[in-house]
This record gives structure tokens, C-alpha cells and sequence, in this order.
């Protein structure tokens, strides 16, 4: 929604600007140049990513349209379940867990915390690494370096589609010249025509340098800044279980695992001590 807003707001002050200073919009309505500037550009995407990044930027494009799914109460839930995961092996041996950890969608444990659930990705990496404790043959070290590991190649393959889109930009006003340069071009083989059709030609060709840097600047370039910083949010997430993972590993109670989690989260989604902790009483008494 905020895209929008965005570009709708970028449209109506340039846009409004040039009619309010005496301007004709019909004489920015050029569909060629921008045939031109978006052929070149979608031509140049091709060229220059691979399948799998292509896939990747196709795939994250949706996601600019929704708002954030990573809330307080997301994480409220994500340590709820880390706190009864931990007090069970606590209470039971590491053991007890084995059952939930291999069939996450059918444990009961899990199956209490749907939003969590949903995101495959965030219950892969969780069960992972319960798994490598079920087993018992690595350290806190270790294991943190493996986590570090993947949280890093995690976050490799997520900046993939910003770099892409980032890029894509970069090239929007040079291929804007690109169009101009044409347009210059068929003015300047035009030089017979009377005066006015001259100059509405010339004014065509200076249109195509303005759609490349407004497209790059206005519509594309945010783009990349936005999906840089949903990485970031999502990032956190693996954040959260790795630091309540290794604490109790380090051997500290449940409930203090879970603050060490708590403490690495944002300050505009964190949650309060009281606050996680009437949650995982509610959770509990269900």
C-alpha cells in the first residue's frame, strides 16, 4: 500500500508540476520512448542475471506490495514456542523432542503456533539445529558457527533480487539518453520540416532522458531499498532463534534463553519482559 502511495505521490507532484507551470502532459505521453527505455532495460535484466536470479526477483516482486508480516506479535509467538520447546527438553531430555522436530506440522507443540508454522523456512532452520542438540556430537561453538554459516548464505541469496532490481535502475537514465540520442538522431535527419514540427520532435527526444531518470529514481530505485530492508527484517528472525538456541546450550533456563532472543529483536517489534511473558501464560494455558 505504501508503494503506491509512493508512486502515486511521486506522479502527482511531477506530473502536477509541469501542468501547474504551463505545461502539456500530452506531450509527455511518448509510448516509443518508453518502449525503447523498458525493452532496453527488461533486455539488459536478461542479459546480465542468471535463472536463478531472475526467479528470485520475479518471486520477491509481490512482496513490495504487502506490509510487513514480521510484528510483535510474530515474534511473541516464535519465542513462545522456542520457551516450550526448551522447557520440554528441560523437563524431559533432549530426546522428548525428537518426534516434533521430524514431523514439525504434525506436532502438537508447534501446531499451537500457526504464524510461526506458515513460514517453512524460519521451522527448518529451527528443527535443524534441535536436531544437531538431539544428536549431541557438537558443541555451542560449533553449532554457532554453523548457524552464523547459513544466516550469512540466507542472507547472500535474499540480497540477490535487490541487487538486481538495484541495478536495473542504475541503467534506467543512461538508456533514457539511449532514447534521446534517437530521437535526436530522427530530428536532426528531419531538419527540412518547418520550425514547430522541429521543436515538438526535439521536446520528444528530451522526453526519453526524462522517463530513464524519473523511472530510475521514482519507481525502481526504491524498490531495491525496500527489499534491502525486508531482508533485514527477516533476518531477525534467525537472529531471535540462534541467539535463544545457543543460551540454552550455554545452559541458561528457558525463560532466560528466551530473553537473550527477545533482546536482539528491533525496538518497534520487541516486545516487553511483561508483555512475552502474559503471552506464554496464555500460551500455556491452552
Amino acid at each position: 500500500m505504501l508503494v503506491i502511495l509512493g508512486y502515486l505521490i511521486v506522479c502527482g507532484a511531477v506530473f502536477g508540476g509541469f501542468a501547474m507551470a504551463g505545461g502539456h502532459l500530452a506531450a509527455l505521453f511518448q509510448p516509443l520512448e518508453l518502449l525503447m527505455i523498458g525493452g532496453a532495460a527488461a533486455g539488459a535484466f536478461l542479459v546480465g542475471n542468471n535463472g536463478k536470479a531472475i526467479k528470485a526477483t520475479l518471486g520477491a516482486l509481490p512482496k513490495l506490495f504487502k506490509g510487513s508480516r514480521f510484528t510483535k506479535d510474530l515474534y511473541m509467538e516464535l519465542m513462545s514456542l522456542l520457551f516450550d520447546v526448551l522447557s520440554k527438553v528441560r523437563k524431559e531430555g533432549l530426546m522428548s523432542i525428537e518426534g516434533d522436530i521430524e514431523k514439525p506440522e504434525e506436532s502438537p507443540l508447534f501446531s499451537k503456533y500457526p504464524a510461526v508454522l506458515q513460514d517453512h523456512h524460519i521451522v527448518e532452520f529451527m528443527t535443524d539445529y534441535l536436531r544437531l542438540m538431539v544428536s549431541g556430537n557438537m558443541d555451542a561453538f560449533q553449532i554457532e558457527n554453523l548457524m552464523d554459516n547459513e544466516i550469512e548464505t540466507h542472507h547472500h541469496e535474499g540480497a540477490v533480487p535487490a541487487h538486481c532490481i538495484a541495478k536495473l535502475g542504475d541503467g534506467l537514465p543512461a538508456f533514457g539518453i539511449v532514447a534521446a540520442v534517437m530521437g535526436v538522431v530522427h530530428t536532426m535527419e528531419s531538419v527540412g520540416i518547418p520550425p514547430s514540427e522541429l521543436g515538438m520532435l526535439i521536446a520528444h527526444a528530451l522526453v526519453g532522458t526524462f522517463l530513464g531518470i524519473l523511472l530510475a529514481y521514482g519507481f525502481v530505485g526504491p524498490l531495491a531499498s525496500l527489499l534491502e530492508q525486508k531482508l533485514e527484517e527477516e533476518a531477525k528472525m534467525y537472529q531471535c532463534v540462534k541467539v535463544t538456541l545457543l543460551a540454552s546450550l550455554n545452559g541458561y533456563a528457558p525463560a532466560l534463553a528466551v530473553e537473550f532472543g527477545r533482546k536482539v529483536l528491533y525496538s518497534t517489534e520487541r516486545p516487553t519482559f511483561m508483555e512475552l511473558e502474559e503471552h506464554i501464560k496464555k500460551a500455556k494455558a491452552k
